[in-house]
Formats: C-alpha cells, structure tokens, sequence
C-alpha cells in the first residue's frame, strides 16, 4: 500500500475564519462566489493548503449548480448566469486551484461535486429531504447528468483535473444516481464518493445502514461505473472508528462475493469543528444541543470553585481531532483493508491543522 495521502481542509469556513469572507443568501455558489469576485483571495486560502502539504487540492466548485449560478447576481448578469457561461467558471476555479498548486505534478486537482441536497435552498445534505422534483433515484441520475455533461463541455476542466470528488452524499438512492451518471457521461477518471452521517446517527439521514451505503457504492451489476474511492466526510470523528469498522466488514464481505469487486481507497475528512453545528437556515455555526449542556455544566461547576471558567480552546478541540484521526488513519492504512487512504478535513479544518496532520502521518 502506498503512503497515507492528505487531502486539503474546510474551504469555505477557511474563508470566513481567515479571510474574512462573508456567504449568505446572495452568494448560493459559497467559496464559488469568489470566482466572480475575490479571486485573488481564493488563490491564496488554496494556496494555504497546499503550502501545508496537501496531496489532493478541491477546487471551488461544491455548490455549483444550473440552479445555484442562476440565482447567481452580479453586475454583468443582474438577472442570474445563464447555462451558456458555466462552463468558464467552472474552469476558472480549476485554473486558480492549479495555479495554487503552481504546476506541482505531485497535487492532484479533484473536481468537487456536492449532493443535489447542496445546491437546495435552505441547504439539505444533512436532511437527505429533497423536493418532489428530485426524490427518486431516475430524477437525480438526470440531475448529476445535466451537471456533469455542462462542466466536461469545456474540455480544459477535464484536463485540469485529476479526479472527481462526490461529496457528502446523504442518500444511498443519489450514490447510485451518481454512479450511473459517471457512467453515462464517459467520465474516465477516478472518483470517490463519501457520506455523511450527522448527529448521533451511524446511519445516513436518509436512514441507510452502512451495508447498504457499501452495497451501492460497491455493487457491480447494473449499478454504473465503479469508484476509486468510498469516504466519510462532514461527519465528527469522534463517530469515525465506529462507521470506518462497520464500512470494512461489508466492504470485505462485497469483496469476497464478486469476484471482479476492486478494494477502494478510504477517504476520510471529518468535520474540524468541536461540538458545533451548521444552522443551514441562520448560516451560521451553533454549539449543539449536547455540547450546549457541556458548556452549562462547565460553566457552573467552575463557578462553584470560584475558578475563572475558560472556554474550551482551538488547541483542544483541534488536539482529539488530530489523536483520533491519526490514530484511525494509522490503523487502516496497516489492516490494507483499502487500497489507499486519503485523509484530511472538512468544515472548520484550517491550513494549520492540515499541516499538523500531515506532520503526524507522513515521515
């Protein structure tokens, strides 16, 4: 097996922490929106990660949609961008994330994709809760297809690109859809699609079990084109080894039942956040209702001895981020469960904690 490989971390929150950058309801493409303005700035959060030792770079690209460019206002298209024009966007985010990377052969660019769930407003990838329009498997098959046959319509983009990256996927019926899309389109590079499973569940939001993520993603028989990769991301790692061991035992299980079945790369890029949570209506990060109890209890039994009551701290939280993640990316990456892992972070994983992961998982 080859070394562990890192991906890059939370764009978006990047942005807002770092950068300063604000999204809200003007701005549905979220870090897509700086290809219109703020360009330069995009470059350098990119830039960031790479300096901090990423193998795989994602691209600007998550929320980008038919329906999310066209609710898209700017002074040259003050009624929304049309279909016609995507295409050069989209190859602009390819060409900045590169231009990041400054021609090293050595990152690879993945063409970041998002659920339909994504591109919804209010956002519903963690509900799984679509609109009848695009609640059955044929429906978003149809979906992913008109996305996918309008970004390779403009052959820079596939040529700037490495691999595709379905994310956050939060229906076993969509991770099928995708899989016959990739298919029907003539897409030939790898890609991988991860889940998500929020809350306390260990179950998708639309209720799947982890045998039946593993039976869509992996099953060969009039299921579409096989995946290089099945993942995790936007998830709290503190969920990981738990879902990681479930996912091997059927992965194991496929393997030994279809002959032709290939063992996937694990990718794994779970939240960097500490007991907080996305409020996809306010736009806003909230401490959980779990997390909010914690802090309560903090609060008062710190009171009580009269110690000045701190609140909890980046380097905490980040620090079990890091010890669980390291030790869950050791621990598969020597089982060769996987053919390969590729490990980083999602929403609230900054540059700083991709380089620290770097450090502690690649000599």
């Amino acid at each position: 097996m080859d070394r562990i490989r890192i991906l890059d971390g939370g764009l978006g929150t990047s942005l807002v922490d770092k950068f300063g950058v604000t999204f809200d309801k003007t701005t549905p493409l979220w870090s897509g929106s700086l290809l219109f303005h703020g360009q330069d700035t995009l470059y350098t959060c990119q830039r960031d990660f790479v300096e901090a030792g990423v193998d795989v770079l994602l691209t600007a690209t998550y929320q980008a949609s038919i329906e999310g460019f066209a609710r898209t206002k700017t002074t040259q298209h003050p009624d929304g961008i049309p279909k016609s024009e995507i295409p050069s966007y989209i190859d602009r985010a390819v060409v900045i994330a590169r231009h990041a990377a400054k021609g090293d052969k050595n990152v690879k660019i993945a063409l970041s994709l998002g659920p339909y769930g994504a591109c919804m407003v209010p956002s519903q990838e963690y509900s799984g809760k679509y609109d009848d329009e695009h609640d059955t498997e044929e429906s978003l098959y149809q979906w992913h297809l008109k996305r996918l046959s309008l970004f390779i319509s403009k052959e820079s983009v596939l040529e700037g690109v490495q691999m595709l990256a379905f994310e956050t996927v939060p229906r076993v019926d969509e991770i099928r859809a995708v899989r016959r899309a990739m298919s029907t389109c003539g897409i030939t590079l790898p890609f991988w699609i991860s889940t998500v499973y929020p809350g306390d569940s260990s179950r998708l939001p639309d209720g799947s079990s982890m045998v039946q993520v593993v039976e869509s993603t992996l099953a060969s028989e009039g299921q579409g084109q096989m995946p290089w990769g099945i993942g995790i991301n936007c998830t709290s790692v503190d969920k990981l080894a738990g879902l990681v061991a479930a996912m091997k035992l059927e992965i194991e299980n496929q393997v030994s039942m279809q002959e032709t079945c290939p063992t996937p790369a694990l990718v794994l890029y779970p939240d960097g956040v500490n007991g907080m949570v996305h409020n996809s209506s306010t736009n806003t990060w909230e401490l959980s209702v779990d997390a909010r109890a914690v802090e309560h209890a903090k609060v008062f039994f710190t009171s009580q001895t009269m110690v000045a009551c701190q609140p909890y701290t980046d380097i905490e939280s980040q620090s079990s981020w890091m010890r669980q993640l390291v030790r869950l990316a050791r621990e598969v990456h020597i089982e060769k469960t996987f053919s390969s892992v590729l490990v980083g972070g999602c929403c609230k994983t900054s540059a700083a904690d991709i380089k620290a992961l770097r450090d502690n998982l690649v000599p």
